[in-house]
C-alpha cells in the first residue's frame, strides 16, 4: 500500500486483510519469523531462552567467576578486568552456538529511543581465514560516535568521540531478526570528558543514590542486617493503539507524526463503553501472543493484556523488575509491539494521543523499594499504624511528591503527552497523592501525634449462595490521581505511552532520595549514638508529624479531572499547575533541580541544563513536524477534495437552475460551502505564516510555538473536520476515524 492510494483503496484492502484474518488465513507468520501458536513449544520453556542470564551463567562459566559477575550484579562490586574477558569468551560461544555473527553495545541516547552498532564476531586470522573472536575489552567498552546524537551543548559536533559501558545488572539478550541474530550487550552511554548522554546511567546513579538514603533509615531502625543495598522496583503498563496496515500508509499524519492531525469525531466512538476489556478481536490476540512470544525468549515477564478503554486501543503489562532492568525490558516491550505489528497487516501506534475525543495511552509507572533480601518498603502490612518504618518511608514520598511536584511533573513533559494530560482519560497536570481510606487516616493520625487504629477492609457478600465471599481492600483505587498508592507501590499515573521510563525514575528516585536524606538527617542529630526505643519512637513520630502538616496538601482522593480540584489545588493549596512542556521544561534550567541532581551526583549541572534544551527541542521539531505536515495535507489533499466538491455543487446548482427550477436552498448550501473552503484556504495561510518563524533560543521558539503555531493548527483542524462531514464520501483523500478504529 502506498501514499497514492485513495481512501476507498485503503479502506478495500483493510477489510479484506481483516477478512482473511478472522478466516485464519494470515495468523501463520512470514517467513524467518517465529513459527504458529500451534507449532510452539510451552510459554515456560521459552521463558529467557535468548538471555545470557544467570542460570545459563551458572551453567557455562567457572564458579569463582561467576561468583565474581553475581557480585557484581548484586552487591555492586567492580568486575576485575581477568573476569571480563571469561564472561565475554563464554558469552560469544554461547551467542554463536544459537547463530549469532555479531554482537552490539545497545544503548539508550537521549533521542528517546535505544541505538546500536553492529561488529562481527569473526576477523581474519593473518592467513587467509578469519577466528571468530571476543574480549573481555569488547564487552565493557564500545566508543559508538557520540557527534550525532542530542548532547544539549555539552558536546560540540565537531567533537565526536563516546563511550558504551556495560551494565552488568541488566542481562544479555539475543535479538533476532529473520535469520539474523545479534547479541545485545545493554550497556550506558557517555562522551569523551564523562557526561550522560543517555539515560539509563542516571536512572543508574539515581538508584545507587535512593538506596544509600535507605540504608541510613534501616540502620536507624536497626533492620538493616543482611541487607547492602536497597532496590527501587518497577512494574510498567503499557497502553498502545492498534490500526490496519494498509489504512496506516493512506495517511500523511500518522507516517509523520503517529498521530492524526484531522479527523472528525465518529459517530460511535468509546461512549457505549463496550471496547474495555472485551472480547479480544482474532487478528489482535494472535499478534498478541506472537508479542508475548518474543518477549518471553527475552525474558521480559509478560503478564497482562486486554482491550483498553478506546475502540483500537491495548494494554499489555509485566511482572516487576528491579527499575533499571524494567527500563530496558519496557524498551524492548515497545519495540516488540512495533516490530511484530506487520506481521498481521497491522501498526502499532504508541502515540499518547493518536486519535482526538477518544482515550490516549500511558504508561503507568508501578514503582516501590525493596531490600535486596525481598523486603517491600512501601508494604503497610496487617497493622500499618504500629509499623513506623513504613510510615517513614510512605512520609518520604509524600514530602518528595510535595517539595518537587514540579519537578516530577516536568519529567513526563512532551508535545505528544501535553495532548493527553488532563484530558478524560489521563491525570491532570497538577502533581498529587491519592492514598485511600486507610493511609489517609493513618496520616490524619500521625498529624495528630497519636496512632491508635489501622482500618480493615472486611468482607464483601455478594448475595449468591455460589458466589464466594470476597475480601474487600482497606480502600478504592482512583485513575484520576496522577500519583496513587495502589497497595504495596505507588503508581505514576502520568507517564506518557511513548516515553522511556528511565527518566520519569530517575527523577523520583532522586527526590525521595533527598527526601530520606532529610528525615535520616534529623533523626540522627535528634536522637544521637545509643537511642532508646522509648526516644526512637517519639523522635520518630514528632518528625513525621511535622512532615504531615507541612506536606499533607498533596494528598488528594477526590475526582482529579474536576474543575473545583483545579481551583482549589492552585489557589487554596499552592500547588504547582504546569499546564504544558514550554511551562514545565523550563524546571531543568533551574536551580531546584540542577541542586537536587548535583547533590546527589545523578547528574552534573551541566547535564541537567543540557535535558532541558534535548527535551524543549525535540517539542519545537515535533510540533514543527507537525505543522508542516498539516499544510502538506490541507493543500495537497483536503482543499482539492472540498474544491472538487465545491465543483460538484456549483453543477448541480447550475444545472437545476437551467431546468426552471427554484435553487435558492442549494444556492445558500453552495455559498456556505465556498466560505468554508475559502476560511480553510485563509487558515493554511496563518498556520504558514506562524511556522515561517526562527528563534535561536528553543524556549523563546517553544512560546512562539504555544502562542501561534498550535491555535493555527488547532484552527485549520477546525475547518477540516467541519469539512470533512459534508464532502462526498468518495472525495474525501484519507481514511476517516470511522476507517481507522472500527477495521480491525
Amino acid at each position: 500500500m502506498t501514499q497514492s492510494k485513495s481512501r476507498l483503496d485503503a479502506v478495500t484492502a483493510a477489510t479484506m486483510w481483516r477478512e482473511a484474518s478472522v478466516n485464519g488465513h494470515h495468523h501463520k507468520p512470514r517467513a524467518g519469523t517465529a513459527a504458529p501458536v500451534t507449532n510452539q513449544p510451552r510459554i515456560e520453556d521459552l521463558f529467557g531462552e535468548d538471555v545470557f542470564s544467570e542460570r545459563v551463567m551458572r551453567e557455562r562459566l567457572p564458579k569463582e567467576t561467576f561468583r565474581a559477575v553475581m557480585r557484581t550484579i548484586k552487591h555492586g562490586d567492580r568486575l576485575p578486568e581477568e573476569v571480563a574477558d571469561v564472561v565475554a569468551s563464554t558469552m560469544k560461544d554461547w551467542a554463536i552456538e544459537r547463530g549469532a555473527t555479531h554482537y552490539t553495545h545497545w544503548f539508550q541516547p537521549l533521542t528517546g529511543l535505544t541505538a546500536e552498532k553492529h561488529d562481527a564476531f569473526v576477523s581474519p586470522d593473518g592467513t587467509g581465514g578469519a577466528i571468530s573472536q571476543f574480549a573481555g575489552s569488547a564487552l565493557v567498552q564500545g566508543e559508538p560516535d557520540a557527534s550525532s546524537f542530542p548532547s544539549g551543548g555539552l558536546r560540540a559536533t565537531f567533537e565526536a568521540r563516546g563511550y558504551t559501558a556495560w551494565d552488568p545488572t541488566s542481562p544479555v539478550f539475543l535479538n533476532r531478526s529473520g535469520d539474523t541474530v545479534t547479541l545485545c550487550i545493554p550497556t550506558a552511554f557517555v562522551s569523551w570528558t564523562g557526561v550522560a548522554l543517555d539515560k539509563k546511567t542516571p536512572l543508574l546513579r539515581s538508584m545507587e543514590a535512593l538506596s544509600g538514603q535507605a540504608m541510613r533509615v534501616l540502620r536507624i531502625f536497626g533492620t538493616d542486617k543482611g541487607v547492602s543495598r536497597i532496590i527501587t522496583t518497577l512494574g510498567p503498563e503499557q497502553e498502545y493503539f492498534l490500526i490496519d496496515r494498509n489504512l496506516y500508509f493512506a495517511r500523511q499524519d500518522l507516517l509523520a507524526c503517529d498521530r492524526t492531525l484531522f479527523g472528525a469525531r465518529p459517530p460511535k466512538g468509546q461512549q457505549l463503553e463496550d471496547h474495555y476489556f472485551g472480547a479480544i478481536p482474532a487478528r489482535v490476540l494472535a499478534y498478541m501472543a506472537e508479542c508475548e512470544r518474543e518477549l518471553y525468549r527475552l525474558g521480559v515477564p509478560i503478564k497482562t493484556r486486554h482491550n483498553e478503554v478506546a475502540p483500537a486501543q491495548y494494554e499489555i503489562a509485566p511482572i516487576f523488575e528491579t527499575a533499571n532492568v524494567a527500563c530496558d525490558h519496557q524498551m524492548l516491550v515497545m519495540e516488540a509491539l512495533k516490530r511484530v505489528a506487520p506481521r498481521y497487516g497491522l501498526q502499532c501506534i504508541l502515540h499518547e494521543k493518536p486519535f482526538a475525543g477518544i482515550n490516549g495511552s500511558g504508561k503507568h509507572n508501578n514503582w516501590s523499594m525493596s531490600t535486596d533480601t525481598g523486603l517491600n518498603l512501601l508494604d503497610p502490612k496487617t497493622e500499618t499504624h504500629n509499623n513506623l518504618q513504613f510510615m517513614v518511608f510512605l512520609c518520604a514520598v509524600i514530602r518528595a511528591v510535595d517539595v518537587y511536584a514540579d519537578v516530577l511533573r516536568a519529567s513526563i513533559a512532551s508535545a505528544s503527552n501535553d495532548h493527553r494530560l488532563g484530558a478524560n482519560e489521563a491525570p491532570p497536570a497538577i502533581m498529587s497523592i491519592f492514598l485511600g481510606d486507610m493511609l489517609t487516616d493513618i496520616v490524619d493520625q500521625i498529624e495528630t501525634g497519636q496512632t491508635t487504629r489501622t482500618l480493615k477492609g472486611g468482607k464483601l457478600e455478594l448475595g449468591a449462595r455460589t458466589l464466594p465471599e470476597l475480601p474487600r481492600d482497606t480502600g478504592d483505587r482512583n485513575r484520576t490521581s496522577p500519583f496513587a498508592y495502589t497497595g504495596n507501590r505507588f503508581e505514576f499515573r502520568a507517564v506518557g505511552s511513548s516515553q522511556s521510563s528511565a527518566w520519569p525514575n530517575t527523577v523520583l528516585n532522586t527526590m525521595v532520595a533527598e527526601s530520606l536524606d532529610f528525615i535520616a538527617s534529623a533523626l540522627e542529630k535528634s536522637l544521637g549514638k545509643t537511642p532508646s526505643p522509648v526516644k526512637l519512637n517519639a523522635e520518630i513520630k514528632a518528625l513525621l508529624k511535622k512532615i504531615v502538616k507541612q506536606h499533607k496538601r498533596v494528598i488528594f482522593n477526590g475526582d482529579g479531572y474536576s474543575a473545583a480540584w483545579h481551583n482549589e489545588a492552585e489557589k487554596d493549596r499552592g500547588l504547582p499547575h504546569l499546564r504544558d512542556s514550554v511551562d514545565a521544561l523550563p524546571i531543568f534550567k533551574g536551580k531546584k533541580a540542577a541542586d537536587l541532581f548535583a547533590k546527589y551526583k545523578v547528574l552534573k549541572r551541566e547535564e541537567t541544563e543540557s535535558r532541558a534544551v534535548i527535551f524543549i527541542e525535540k517539542y519545537c521539531k515535533q510540533v514543527t513536524i507537525e505543522a508542516d505536515t498539516m499544510l502538506g495535507m490541507a493543500r495537497t489533499q483536503y482543499l482539492p477534495a472540498a474544491l472538487a466538491h465545491q465543483t460538484r455543487l456549483a453543477n448541480a446548482v447550475a444545472s437545476t437552475e437551467a431546468a426552471g427550477v427554484d435553487v435558492d436552498a442549494q444556492r445558500n448550501f453552495l455559498e456556505t460551502f465556498v466560505g468554508k473552503v475559502s476560511a480553510m484556504n485563509e487558515a493554511i495561510g496563518t498556520l504558514a505564516a506562524a511556522s515561517d518563524h526562527h528563534d535561536d533560543d528553543p524556549f523563546q521558539h517553544a512560546k512562539h510555538i504555544k502562542a501561534h503555531v498550535k491555535p493555527a493548527m488547532a484552527e485549520l483542524r477546525k475547518i477540516v473536520d467541519d469539512l470533512e462531514s459534508i464532502v462526498a464520501d468518495e472525495l474525501w483523500p484519507v481514511p476517516t476515524y470511522r476507517d481507522l478504529l472500527f477495521i480491525k
